[in-house]
């Protein structure tokens, strides 16, 4: 008879937490509620369902979020493997074939002989039973509840929102323009579409986006927005210039028809591998779907666009990690309970991941009765699992991970790219040393 782990939540998180057990010769259960109960933002009943952006962000070195991708590719992460397989032009982004992505996920748990699916709602963890629950920011309200009871605390929301997505062959490609930012060579190679606006376009936009009809709300007036991910109506309500430095920003591009930086830019995003339907980048809204249609119908190059998906504003859900949890995504009153994934407090697709990953590496440690060994605080998936533990309870958010997260570098070089060359450097000896067992602590 296998040791059983129980995870709660099939989304990156769970799936990734699942696999790094399964491949530990752990038995999984793995609890998915879709489609027995559908969420506010999921379309498919898919695994690892990518909600929000098709982008798991910069892939560049020497980034926060390369380094954290490495990291996750150096400890064998299941979703950087089909993310890679799944993968579509995004510039220097890691950008993937939403589809794609989720149906090879699917695909993979599914079919491992130690992970079990129950497709139903879970609802009241046994302390009892080692746990991973990565239910994410949709947890339900039977479920959030019970965790409240658990742990003893209050339920935490903050409010995020979703861009829209349009038909790609309902776009004018006679003013919508293929570059990347900073791309000098402007031959047609680049892999965003960008719409440019001139000054009058500009002003006549953000009037529009100032007046319109946004959704009734059911948001209490002492519940945040995800500041890192803001609807283009609040953002314009904080300045007219604010969205052109913003989301709609012209930095970099040039206008093929004339020569010149536009005044204003929306950018759209392959979602596929087809290359059938764009994502407006960055235009996350709350606004009426009759009114977004008209809105966005304004912008240059999508005056006759076709949307297959509108803008949407959805509650988030995590818990008040620095008051509950160490550094190892254990609950600190109940050993055999781990969380990871967004209801930790972590945002963005790839830091799911890789508390996921975490939280599964780990889980299988505690069920071997081995001591846990906490990731070196120097690494990107060690200062993520800090911050997570170590904030002021008073004043958590969500976080992605960022070169401030991590610890200070002993003489530090003045020139910050050389200084974030140098964090990464330090970064992957300390994980190299992990992996081997011969980590013991800072230089």
């Amino acid at each position: 008879m296998h040791p059983l782990v129980t995870i709660v939540g099939g989304g990156l998180a769970g799936t990734e937490a699942a696999w790094q057990l399964a491949e530990r010769g752990v038995d999984v259960l793995l609890y998915e509620m879709r489609p027995v109960r559908t969420t506010d933002a999921h379309q498919t009943d898919r695994l690892a369902e990518l909600v929000c952006s098709n982008s798991l962000k910069s892939d560049q070195h020497p980034s926060a979020s390369w380094l954290l991708k490495d990291e996750l590719r150096q400890l064998d992460s299941l979703l950087l493997r089909v993310a890679a397989k799944a993968r579509v032009p995004g510039g220097q982004a890691l950008t993937v074939d939403r589809n794609l992505f989720a149906a090879e996920v699917t695909a993979a748990i599914e079919s491992h002989p130690r992970i079990r699916i129950l497709r139903e709602e879970f609802s009241r963890i046994d302390a009892a039973r080692v746990t991973i629950i990565a239910t994410g920011p949709l947890t339900s309200d039977t479920l959030a509840s019970n965790i409240g009871q658990l742990t003893g605390a209050g339920r935490l929301f903050f409010y995020d929102s979703i861009s829209p997505i349009v038909d790609a062959q309902t776009i004018d490609r006679a003013i919508a323009f293929p570059a990347s930012r900073y791309d000098k060579s402007l031959d047609g190679t680049g892999d965003y579409l960008n719409c440019p606006f001139n000054k009058a376009e500009y002003e006549r936009f953000v009037d529009e986006v100032m007046a319109a009809q946004a959704v009734e709300s059911h948001i209490p007036n002492d519940v945040p927005y995800f500041e890192a991910c803001l609807p283009i109506e609040e953002i314009a309500r904080r300045g007219r210039d604010t969205l052109r430095f913003g989301p709609m920003k012209p930095m970099g591009l040039t206008d093929p028809r004339t020569g010149r930086r536009p005044w204003a830019t929306v950018q759209l995003r392959q979602e596929n591998l087809r290359a059938d339907s764009y994502n407006l980048v960055g235009f996350q809204n709350h606004l009426r779907f009759a009114e977004q249609r008209r809105i966005m119908r304004l912008i240059p190059g999508l005056e006759n666009a076709e949307f297959l998906r509108y803008g949407q504003i959805h509650r988030n859900t995590y818990i008040n990690a620095p008051a509950l949890l160490n550094e190892t995504l254990q609950l600190r009153d109940h050993a055999n309970v781990f969380f990871a994934g967004q209801i930790s407090g972590v945002e963005g697709y790839v830091e799911s991941i890789a508390t996921g990953l975490a939280a599964g590496m780990l889980a299988a440690a505690h069920l071997a009765g081995d001591a846990l060994r906490p990731f070196p605080r120097e690494t990107a998936v060690g200062s993520l699992l800090h911050y997570i533990s170590h904030a002021d309870p008073r004043h958590y958010q969500p976080a992605n991970i960022a070169f401030d997260l991590f610890p200070p570098l002993e003489n530090s070089p003045r020139d910050r790219r050389e200084r974030q060359i140098a964090v990464c450097g330090l970064a992957s000896r300390r994980m190299a040393e992990w992996k081997l067992g011969e980590y013991v602590g800072v230089e």
